[in-house]
């Protein structure tokens, strides 16, 4: 490559002064929740922070519009891969609490995740996630496939990270 095709590193705080607002705009349509569109906005301009030196600032706008619905679908992907709420976590809560009203309300909260669930969905909800089973075992102890395990899990999951936007 001669030094005609080189490209000087990328003035990163120009551009987050300049498109910065578009950025989240794109963010926010995608993610529609302010916190993550703003670290989905935070991580674009850290990628391009990382790779000021390799990128190409010819189109700045279309760059990072690009490089922002990536971020945003990558946030996605990882969102529907993992539950929204650890059950580790809130068994971990649930057992330590001694009081009686964070008992009340701990056991308020495991009603309302399962709330409006079936029975074997609530079984292979606690298998799965509570007991460590895998898919299959899970299936095999609640007599479903294992995608219908699999739908089912994804079922609860959405509606309780709907019921948590609220």
């Amino acid at each position: 490559m001669d030094t005609a095709q080189m490209t000087e590193a990328i003035d990163v705080d120009a551009l987050y002064r300049r498109y910065g607002a578009m950025v989240l705009r794109r963010c926010r349509q995608l993610l529609r929740h302010e916190d993550l569109a703003a670290d989905a906005m935070q991580e674009t301009f850290m990628k391009v922070l990382r790779n000021r030196e390799r990128l190409s600032a010819r189109y700045p706008s279309s760059l990072l519009y690009r490089i922002a619905t990536n971020v945003c679908l990558n946030m996605l992907r990882t969102q529907r891969r993992r539950p929204a709420v650890s059950a580790d976590e809130m068994l971990e809560g649930i057992a330590g609490s001694e009081r009686l009203e964070d008992q009340v309300l701990d056991s308020w909260a495991v009603e309302q995740v399962f709330a409006g669930a079936r029975e074997g969905t609530r079984r292979a909800a606690e298998m799965h996630y509570l007991e460590g089973a895998t898919l299959a075992e899970t299936a095999g102890q609640v007599g479903l496939s294992i995608s219908g395990v699999r739908k089912r899990l994804r079922s609860l999951r959405d509606q309780n990270i709907a019921v948590m936007a609220m």
